[in-house]
């Protein structure tokens, strides 16, 4: 990896976004600590696959794995201090879900990373994993930390937002590598708006594309359109409009039409909240730019925060629904996302209870002020 893609991703020396170990996988050696953390199952499979092709000499090889909430130090501690059965060679230790584990282990974690010189290897997947923990440190210098989520850029302070730039590259390269398809970067960005960056979804979206063409062809953004897009991600645009048109009875109307199309509530959330933090980051660009004393445009804050004109016309839209969403609500949105997903997470994580995490989302977005606001974040207003 290089220098400047380390800073980008504000990455130590062995800790790596998981993009750049894939494309670089022979400069990361799996040590006897492996750390693979953040929030993406689906890039979390791709590492842990090549973490076992890369010990065990194929990805199908069995291994020795271990629930996280069950899992005893000791008994871990057995398997990575046993040789592999034939031939001599080495184990690797799996730990799924390990945040439990890790912090009732923590201390005997920490000892084992910095004595051990076994030649197996422990894998760690967990979710969090503080960077300013000693056993964060000790990895991130004598072991390797994968990271597992989408990639984020910096925008103007401190805001960060998703890389869109990188989520393309890797689009394209995953349907040619993954699914033998030829995806343009026009495809790719149009498959991004529609989907969001949930990589599960894409993948089986990049699964379903397959089907329109012989291994190796290319898609068409026509049919990236006619095939992703369909009426689902219609209907999530509708209902998104009538909310922030603070029609609430047409947005649970539209909101019923695609809970009968999904299995659970939470298929449809990335979607949402992809659309909402995109909005949110347009609104703290726009707020931090009047802040600076400059005259900001709505059109050049969308357009920091990642949306593109394609199909022509998403930009006007997006101006639009940003000013019927009102000043104050969209300055909430990133703190509602996060009580949303927490929720959907736990509290909330049933289908039923699930379905009312995205009613009180939508009741939020369709609230009207009992006040008379300024429009929100209009060319040249300022909040009072």
């Amino acid at each position: 990896m290089s220098a400047e893609a380390a800073s980008s991703q504000n990455l130590m020396p062995n800790t790596v976004h998981v993009f750049d170990y894939l494309d670089a996988e022979a400069n990361y050696v799996p040590a006897a600590v492996t750390v693979v953390f953040g929030d993406e199952p689906f890039l979390k499979r791709l590492a842990i696959r090549s973490l076992r092709q890369r010990v065990l000499g194929d990805e199908s090889a069995p291994l020795d794995r271990f629930e996280g909430a069950s899992a005893q130090w000791r008994d871990v501690h057995d398997e990575l201090s046993t040789m592999a059965l034939f031939g001599g060679g080495r184990r690797l230790v799996l730990i799924d879900d390990a945040d439990d584990f890790v912090a009732k282990a923590r201390e005997k974690l920490e000892q084992y990373a910095e004595r051990s010189k076994s030649r197996n290897v422990l894998v760690l997947n967990v979710t969090a994993w503080a960077s300013n923990t000693r056993l964060y440190k000790f990895v991130d210098s004598h072991g390797l930390q994968i990271e597992c989520r989408a990639p984020q850029k910096a925008t103007y302070g401190k805001t960060k937002v998703v890389d869109d730039e990188r989520m393309v590259k890797w689009l394209a390269s995953w349907s040619a590598t993954g699914h033998r398809l030829k995806l343009s970067s026009k495809s790719a960005r149009l498959m991004l708006d529609l989907v969001g960056p949930e990589f599960g979804l894409l993948d089986q979206e990049l699964a379903k594309l397959a089907l329109f063409t012989q291994p190796g062809g290319e898609i068409s953004p026509d049919t990236v359109q006619d095939v992703v897009g369909g009426w689902r991600a219609k209907t999530v645009w509708e209902m998104l409009d009538a909310a922030c048109d603070g029609d609430a009875a047409e947005a649970f109307a539209q909101l019923e039409r695609l809970l009968q199309s999904v299995d659970h509530p939470v298929a449809l959330f990335g979607q949402f909240s992809w659309s909402l933090r995109r909005f949110a980051a347009a609104t703290r660009l726009y707020q931090r730019a009047e802040q600076q004393g400059r005259k900001p445009k709505l059109r050049e804050a969308l357009e920091g925060a990642g949306f593109r004109d394609w199909p022509k016309g998403t930009l006007q839209r997006a101006e639009r629904q940003l000013m019927q969403m009102g000043r104050d609500r969209a300055g909430q949105l990133y703190r509602w996302l996060l009580e949303a997903d927490l929720a959907l997470k736990g509290s909330h994580s049933s289908s039923d209870r699930a379905r009312f995490v995205l009613e009180h989302l939508i009741l939020r977005l369709a609230k009207q002020s009992s006040r008379r606001v300024p429009p929100a974040i209009a060319p040249g207003s300022r909040r009072t």
